[in-house]
């Protein structure tokens, strides 16, 4: 990002050394890449492991809320002030429109309308999907309970289809199936929302000449993608996706920033093209804006309201109510502690 102040001349000159910072970019790919594969796999490879043993369920919800904390923490306390300093920056405060008005705030605002928008599509046509299917489904469990039930209550079910207890599994079904499918669509939204802010932070880096900035930004990016690899992994695996799929979204978050860099690097080797220039600038605050949106949105209503308000293991559990929220607010509290550093 662009400094309009004079700066000191010696540690300007000192820190835009070319081969030292093309030194620490070569080394920060191997870094990151190593540390957001362990932090998007672990909870993956353990709830895999531990799947169908008592304290699964409430480990996994645990996981769960450490990671909307820190996916809340990173779209409020990272992207977003990021994507407002881009855009009033002082070679764009200046400029129409950019000085006429706040289009970060406005470009956060379309990224969780367009979130919700794809919520709502997803939802109904899920909805419509499962509405189609239940006459069959229906068809299907009363013939397997058929032979376990006596005449008088194969009767009264008939008779009564929207009675008794062969209802209520059908409708449990048909519940459990669309949270699924709820868990398995914030999952795969979330992952964009962080491909998108992934993407930027590792170009920008990758553009980058200050050896200065960059040496900090490589431990602070390590903890980052440690801390959201953990809290994608631990969607991922509550939504029981395939094994393909579980491989494929973990690859895909694990390379993002590391070609993100590469980008970076190849961009500047090419053009020359300046991370601070106002262009530059546009973009980074645009895409931060829009990406922290979704973020948002994904955070608040599609983890922790979902889960605090509407999940039933955590409903009739207190205890399990307080520890996720104490799991929330420590996630919120590792990542707004690396905003001291990136």
């Amino acid at each position: 990002m662009s400094g309009c102040a004079v700066a000191d001349p010696t540690r300007n000159q000192f820190c835009r050394d070319a081969a030292a910072a093309s030194h620490l970019k070569l080394i920060s790919l191997v870094v990151i890449l190593a540390t957001s594969a362990a932090g998007i796999s672990a909870p993956v490879a353990l709830a895999r492991f531990f799947e169908g043993k008592p304290l699964y369920a409430r480990a996994l919800l645990l996981i769960k809320c450490f990671a909307a904390g820190v996916i809340l923490s990173t779209a409020l306390v990272h992207v977003l002030p990021d994507a407002f300093a881009a855009l009033a920056d002082c070679q764009l405060a200046s400029r129409h429109p950019w000085r006429d008005f706040p289009f970060s705030g406005l470009v956060c605002l379309i990224g969780a309308l367009l979130a919700l928008l794809v919520d709502l599509f997803a939802t109904s046509h899920a909805a419509g999907e499962h509405q189609n299917y239940t006459p069959i489904e229906f068809h299907e469990v009363s013939t397997k309970k058929a032979v376990n039930l006596e005449p008088e209550v194969l009767v009264a079910v008939g008779c009564h289809a929207h009675g008794g207890n062969l209802e209520v599994v059908v409708d449990e079904g048909e519940e459990e199936r669309l949270a699924k499918f709820k868990q398995r669509m914030v999952s795969q939204v979330l992952e964009i929302g962080i491909v998108f802010h992934s993407v930027i932070i590792g170009v920008t880096m990758g553009m980058s000449q200050n050896q200065c900035a960059i040496r900090p930004l490589v431990v602070a990016l390590a903890f980052h993608q440690i801390f959201e690899g953990m809290g994608l992994g631990g969607c991922i695996a509550q939504a029981g996706f395939g094994l393909g799929t579980v491989g494929y979204m973990c690859i895909m978050f694990s390379v993002t920033t590391p070609m993100g860099i590469v980008l970076g690097m190849i961009i500047f080797y090419l053009t020359g093209y300046d991370d601070s220039s106002p262009n530059a600038l546009i973009s980074e605050g645009l895409l931060g804006s829009l990406s922290s949106g979704i973020l948002i949105y994904m955070g608040l209503v599609d983890l922790i309201a979902l889960d605090f308000f509407h999940n039933k293991t955590m409903s009739s559990d207190p205890r399990l109510k307080k520890a996720s929220y104490i799991a929330l607010v420590l996630g919120s509290t590792s990542m707004s502690i690396l905003a001291l550093w990136a």
